[in-house]
């Protein structure tokens, strides 16, 4: 019986991913490499869980169910059997991903959906040795999965809109906040949008406006505060396109356009400076912990994603 989310790659997105759709009551096999490895995954799934349960996110018997519809398995050919869809969250690399795809299109019957979380490549090519390429599609789910509620559903060139359609309903049961995007492009929606701000803020530091902890000071106590429930496009129509456009062409000119990354980055991971894992980045982490600052980028999360919630509802 075809019953079963397989999630192929058990690692951090892997487990986050597969601790939601367990949530959402269903069944999940995990699969990697070894199994061992898939086990890994599973706890790692089950703490996902465990801390929605301690926040409020999960009931007491939607955790208890979730951890009895988590399986784990080493083979792939075996564990699609029963698979009513597939996501694919293995290693960032092209040809890897291409392979599994191949390999999946052809244990699958065409109905049955395969997702790719890829958050870089795109679902085109990773599908380029499909022969049924109409059922393939981004499932982008931003870290960590089992936090934030975003999810961007990319089709290709070659995929169908009922599917897509299909794939984003499925995430809302599974309380994700799914976007279709309609093109294949690098970067898919939301990166686009967040790699057009790290580059601003990137060159505000390079020229010397600014400190790296003030740019990030000035993004999180403010625009970043309105955005769970007040996006830029809703912003615009608040404040009337007329006002909107004069900034544009008012401060546009002067933004940073660099079409690729600009030198002040360039000089910082050529000087060894690589960020956490080095030490040193655009902050001094020998100073910091980064195990404190993501604990309270998750607790942020969390509360931000219930009050949503709560106004969601009202």
């Amino acid at each position: 019986m075809r019953n079963a989310v397989v999630i192929v790659g058990s690692g951090m997105m892997g487990s986050g991913i597969g601790a939601m759709a367990a949530l959402a009551g269903r069944r999940v096999i995990l699969v990697d490499t070894e199994e061992s490895r898939a086990r890994r995954g599973r706890e790692r799934a089950m703490d996902c869980i465990r801390l929605r349960e301690e926040n409020g996110l999960a009931t007491q018997a939607e955790a208890q169910q979730a951890e009895a519809l988590l399986e784990v398995s080493a083979e792939l050919p075996s564990a699609v059997q029963e698979a009513a869809m597939v996501v694919e969250a293995i290693v960032e690399n092209l040809e890897a991903k291409q392979n599994v795809f191949a390999q999946l299109d052809g244990l699958l019957p065409p109905e049955i959906p395969i997702c790719s979380n890829t958050s870089g490549l795109q679902i085109t090519q990773i599908s380029a040795l499909c022969t049924h390429p109409e059922r393939t599609m981004t499932t982008h789910f931003w870290l960590p999965a089992h936090l934030v509620p975003l999810v961007e559903v990319v089709m290709g060139q070659h995929t169908s809109e009922a599917m897509a359609q299909r794939m984003v309903e499925e995430l809302k049961r599974w309380k994700k906040a799914p976007v279709l995007v309609r093109r294949d492009l690098p970067g898919q929606l939301a990166n686009r949008i967040f790699q057009a701000i790290i580059r601003e803020a990137v060159d505000i530091v390079a020229s010397g406006l600014a400190s790296a902890e003030d740019v990030d000071t000035a993004i999180s106590c403010g625009m970043a505060m309105r955005f769970p429930e007040w996006g830029p496009l809703k912003h615009l129509d608040a404040i009337g396109l007329q006002l909107g456009l004069s900034v544009q062409d008012s401060v546009l000119p002067n933004l940073c356009a660099e079409a690729q990354a600009g030198t002040y980055l360039r000089q910082l991971v050529a000087d060894g400076k690589l960020g956490v894992s080095s030490g040193s980045g655009f902050y001094d982490w020998s100073a910091r912990s980064i195990d404190e600052d993501m604990r309270k980028r998750d607790q942020f999360i969390i509360g931000a994603v219930k009050l949503k919630a709560q106004l969601d509802g009202e």
